[in-house]
């Protein structure tokens, strides 16, 4: 029996995707730093990880940003109109706060001192983005990378982002992104990189 290939073309992910997509991130992000911080438990980490994507996507992203999805990957991006409206509401803060347990500070605070770093100047913020490891070197997560950055440089705005993981910053900076700041999280917690990237003129431009 032949496996039907992985195709990298993103497409739009709806509601009806939420299984898929936090499934997807949920293995994308067992070795994340930030991840492994707020879900220490080897055990129940999956578990928890899938749950919450499932509630950043459903609740917050899905309504409020630019989710797009690849057969193995998946990415949120929010566009500056959408910014104010992807606050999470006092009930998605409570299903975090359930998911979370006794992590929930750390989680509260680390996201209170990311946004005290995050740029003023209107901008395209990649929220989240994960290829599903089994699909690594696919090029499932640069599908969906290019397909952000082609959005926010046809607005002619420059693009954000935060990444725990070392490894991934040359990966980031082959797209054209710059570290611009590094953050301890308070709490002990991991290091996180911020990133910005200027746009980009249209091919041909």
């Amino acid at each position: 029996m032949t496996r039907m290939p992985i195709t990298s073309t993103p497409k739009t992910a709806t509601i009806d995707d939420a299984p898929l997509v936090s499934r997807t991130l949920a293995r994308a992000f067992d070795d994340d730093p930030m991840m492994r911080w707020f879900f220490p438990d080897d055990s129940s980490r999956d578990a928890g990880l899938g749950r919450y994507f499932t509630t950043l996507f459903t609740r917050q992203y899905a309504h409020h940003g630019v989710c797009e999805r690849t057969d193995a990957a998946a990415a949120f991006w929010v566009p500056p109109e959408g910014q104010e409206k992807a606050v999470p509401d006092a009930e998605t803060i409570q299903e975090l706060q359930d998911i979370l347990g006794d992590r929930a500070p750390l989680f509260r605070d680390a996201v209170m001192a990311a946004a005290e770093h995050s740029p003023q100047e209107p901008h395209w913020y990649l929220a989240v983005i994960g290829a599903d490891p089994v699909a690594q070197g696919q090029g499932q997560g640069a599908a969906l990378l290019r397909s952000g950055l082609a959005k926010a440089d046809a607005a002619g705005l420059p693009a954000y982002l935060e990444s725990s993981k070392p490894s991934n910053l040359p990966v980031y900076e082959h797209f054209g992104f710059v570290v611009r700041g590094e953050l301890e999280l308070p709490g002990g917690g991991p290091v996180l990189w911020s990133m910005r990237r200027d746009p980009r003129p249209p091919a041909g431009a």
